[in-house]
């Protein structure tokens, strides 16, 4: 896995490598502020990133580790054990990657965990999406309630549940239409689909997972804020990761949503999803230009 981060942040770590070429144990402070700066960590963060470390003008790798370690949340997975069917509701922005993000989801439950996945196709304002999650699917081999377009989304939510309480399935996943977070009326059907699926099963959403683009940067985190103020945000994947060199915003992402990252995603292939590791992602881009304690 740990190659896996090397390579979803190569590009971040090029731009990285310009700034400090050769490797050293200690960096200075001017050095650190450079390269953060260039992954994309917002510039308040970078002054307080600064503020935390010793008074030294040269800072070694254990004491950036630690400071960047400490923005990111710890995920919280017990809940998943408890509630039969557990019910994420994904959403986010046009582009994002979304739909294939809720295969990648599907698959990684079925393959990885044993669990059985019903799809709900909320996505009713554009009819290709409907069809696209139809062959994720089919490819994946799982159940899903799909509609016509133009159709209420919020009632193919609620079968979805329905459906799968009376199966006995473990997960719903339910797509929503990609929605800019400034057009109130998308918001609006949000917030229903959020109450039609409580109504389907008391606490469902039991958690509600924002997909970001990560070649958006930190452009990203006025969307993430948004989303969380129209529905609230329980957890983030981040796309697209290893098309660009912004791999620092998310440090800047979790410090202003203080939500847990679930899972980057990387690739169009339906495997392609992985764990998101704290320590594993840090890691990665000490490595760049700093050499191993």
């Amino acid at each position: 896995m740990f190659g896996f981060f090397k390579k979803v942040l190569g590009k971040t770590t090029e731009s990285i490598q310009e700034i400090a070429p050769k490797k050293s144990k200690k960096v200075s402070k001017e050095i650190l502020e450079e390269i953060l700066l260039e992954s994309d960590v917002s510039y308040d963060l970078v002054e307080e990133i600064l503020y935390y470390m010793p008074p030294s003008d040269m800072v070694a790798r254990k004491d950036v580790r630690r400071v960047l370690l400490a923005y990111f949340i710890d995920v919280e997975k017990e809940q998943e054990k408890e509630v039969k069917p557990f019910v994420d509701l994904v959403f986010g922005i046009n582009g994002a990657g979304k739909t294939t993000t809720i295969a990648k989801l599907a698959y990684k439950y079925k393959v990885t965990q044993d669990q059985s996945v019903i799809l709900a196709a909320s996505d009713t304002f554009r009819a290709a999406a409907i069809e696209q999650l139809k062959r994720w699917a089919d490819i994946i081999d799982v159940q899903i309630v799909a509609t016509q377009q133009g159709h209420d989304p919020s009632a193919v939510a609620f079968d979805a549940i329905s459906s799968a309480k009376a199966k006995g399935v473990d997960r719903v996943i339910i797509d929503t239409a990609g929605r800019l977070h400034t057009q109130k009326n998308l918001s609006s059907e949000l917030q229903k689909i959020e109450r039609i699926a409580n109504k389907a099963m008391e606490g469902a959403p039991h958690r509600k997972i924002l997909v970001l683009d990560g070649t958006q940067g930190n452009a990203a985190i006025n969307q993430a804020k948004a989303f969380n103020e129209i529905i609230g945000v329980d957890a983030l994947i981040i796309t697209k990761l290893d098309g660009t060199a912004k791999g620092g915003a998310l440090f800047s992402i979790a410090k202003e949503l203080q939500k847990p990252i679930l899972y980057i995603g990387t690739g169009e292939n339906q495997a392609d999803l992985i764990d998101f590791d704290k320590e594993e992602f840090v890691d990665s881009l000490l490595d760049a230009f700093f050499l191993e304690d």
